[in-house]
């Protein structure tokens, strides 16, 4: 009985011990894990909110870490890299645009199924965009385009009054 008694003691003791050390250890992986899913999944959401709009700060950011928050998923770096490879070209033109957006397209898929979405490929290729909004931001544009037509007038106008300043004052 002693000897029974001495065994039971020793495996609960090693129990007390070991139990909250693994515990802790299932802790930090399950955190670590979560962690790794958060970050891609902000990557995923903001490209996927931006890909209408092209380029925002926020998704050149996304896109620059794509290496390194799913460095352990070959087939999403893989497309990211035929991505990148197809926004390297030059001048672009319409074709190459249009083969660089399914490019982008496939690679949200990509992500999509390393996330464990379902995701059908129409609704990657297709945001939704209200023409209330559309207007607005081509009202937008124009004004920015008019204020950019203003400031060059007013830059030549400067220039052409300061040589004529100068042919004054050689006189």
């Amino acid at each position: 009985m002693d000897k029974k008694y001495l065994i039971l003691t020793i495996i609960n003791t090693i129990a007390i011990i070991v139990i909250p050390v693994i515990a802790v250890i299932i802790g930090q992986r399950l955190q670590k894990r979560e962690k790794q899913r958060d970050d891609k999944l902000r990557i995923f959401t903001t490209l996927m909110k931006d890909r209408f709009w092209g380029w925002t700060n926020e998704s050149v950011y996304a896109l620059n870490i794509v290496d390194i928050v799913f460095s352990k998923d070959k087939k999403v770096i893989d497309q990211w890299k035929i991505y990148k490879d197809k926004l390297t070209i030059e001048n672009p033109t319409d074709t190459d645009m249009k083969k660089i957006d399914i490019e982008k397209y496939k690679l949200l898929e990509v992500m999509a199924k390393s996330l464990s979405y379902d995701i059908p490929w129409e609704t990657i290729q297709n945001p939704y965009f209200p023409q209330g909004m559309a207007n607005n931001f081509l009202q937008q544009q124009n004004y920015q385009n008019m204020q950019t037509e203003i400031m060059k007038k007013f830059n030549d106008l400067l220039n052409n009054s300061s040589a004529m300043k100068i042919e004054n004052e050689k006189k």
